[in-house]
Order: C-alpha cells, then structure tokens, then sequence
C-alpha cells in the first residue's frame, strides 16, 4: 500500500463519516419542522403554545450542526497527519533498520543479533523467545564485556526448525558473585515494505513489523 492510496482512504472515512452525521442530522431537523409547524396550525388561539421551547430546540440543532463541522474538520487535519506519515514511511523502503528492544526477524533460516555486556561476566545465558514469550532456545554466549554477534539457525534446543516471524533474545548474565550484569540486544534488517493498514505505519523486516514510533535508527540512501 502506497502513500497515494493510504490518503484516499482516510479522506473516503472522513467524507462518509460527515455525511453519514449531516443527512441525521438534516432527517431529525425536517422532522422537528413538519411536528412545529403541524402544532402551530392546531394549537388553540386563546392558549398559544410556549415559544421559548421551540427557540430552544432550534438553538440545539445549530449547535449540533457546529460540531458536524468542528468534527468534520479536525477528522480531515487527523487524515492529512495520518497521509504525511505515511509518505515519510514508504520513502524508508530499502533502508536499514536499527531495534534495541531485542526483537529480530527469522527468515531464511537465521535471525542475527548483536549484543554488549557492561562487565566481564562468569556466565552468560542467551534465550530465544517466541512472539507469545516462551523460551524456544537457550545457549551459552560470550562473557567478556563489550560488544558481541549471535546468529540463531532458527532451531530449538530439540532440533526443531521453527517458522518464520519475530523472536526476541534476551541477555541472563552474572558476574562471579552472582550479581547480574546488565546486556543491551539490538538487530538490524532492511525495510521490505511498509504496512499502512493500520493506525500506525509498520516497517517491515521481512516478517517482523516495527511501528514507526519505535523506530530508533533508520539508515542509508
């Protein structure tokens, strides 16, 4: 889905929405009108009905009408935010993506993660979760401090292969006192396609959908 026709569709709700709230409104005040007017013609000269009412109930269909519009106009300022983020998410495709919260995508049989330990630990656990968070894998990773690569063949601990889609790794780590030492996990994949069906632009990474607003580097031409 491109750009183009995210701006349609958001600009075909508002329209409908508006006038689907207009023509209630319109049917509800031509009622009124055909009910004041049938009472005006039968009310008794010497007891005339109370105009104040009426002036009321006029006064409240004009102020319904005003918010149609306000209504009307802040839903079209809603799709033209929602079209301009949009056109900035597809003109990411083909760039790489940079996620620090220790997602990445499995496809072609290996999901790649670079991980950092702050301390040289006494061991190190790396646990592979599904997207529902149960553990799928876990091995052993490297213990000294500073920056470190773990490609995952996409098999548990049973030799299983598993299906394509987003895994998490996560860093268990302690030192020889047993104290935990904190491990930060990135991943990086290119952006495949953008997903504009839902509120929020998805970039794609093969599978695994990361929404714009968690996007934390985007990078190439």
């Amino acid at each position: 889905m491109d750009a183009t026709s995210a701006t349609s569709a958001a600009a075909a709700t508002t329209a409908s929405n508006a006038a689907n709230a207009q023509k209630g409104l319109s049917g509800n005040f031509d009622t009124f009108l055909t009910l004041l007017t049938t009472q005006l013609k039968n009310q008794d000269p010497l007891a005339p009905m109370d105009s104040n009412q009426f002036t009321q109930q006029l006064v409240q269909f004009t102020q319904v009408e005003q918010q149609i519009a306000s209504n009307k106009n802040l839903e079209s300022l809603i799709a033209l935010t929602k079209s301009q983020s949009a056109a900035n998410a597809v003109s990411y495709l083909g760039k790489t993506l940079t996620v620090t919260d220790g997602t990445a995508a499995l496809e072609n049989g290996s999901a790649t993660w670079a991980y950092s330990l702050g301390n040289d630990a006494a061991s190190a656990k790396l646990i592979v979760s599904d997207s529902k968070g149960h553990a799928v894998y876990v091995g052993s990773g490297e213990t000294s401090s500073g920056l470190h690569a773990f490609t995952w063949d996409g098999k548990s601990n049973s030799g299983a292969t598993l299906p394509v889609g987003t895994y998490k790794l996560t860093i268990a780590a302690q030192g020889a006192d047993g104290t935990p030492i904190t491990g930060d996990v990135a991943s990086q994949g290119a952006i495949t396609e953008v997903d504009l069906s839902g509120a929020e632009p998805m970039l794609m990474i093969g599978p695994m959908g990361v929404p714009l607003s968690k996007a934390t580097l985007i990078s190439g031409q």
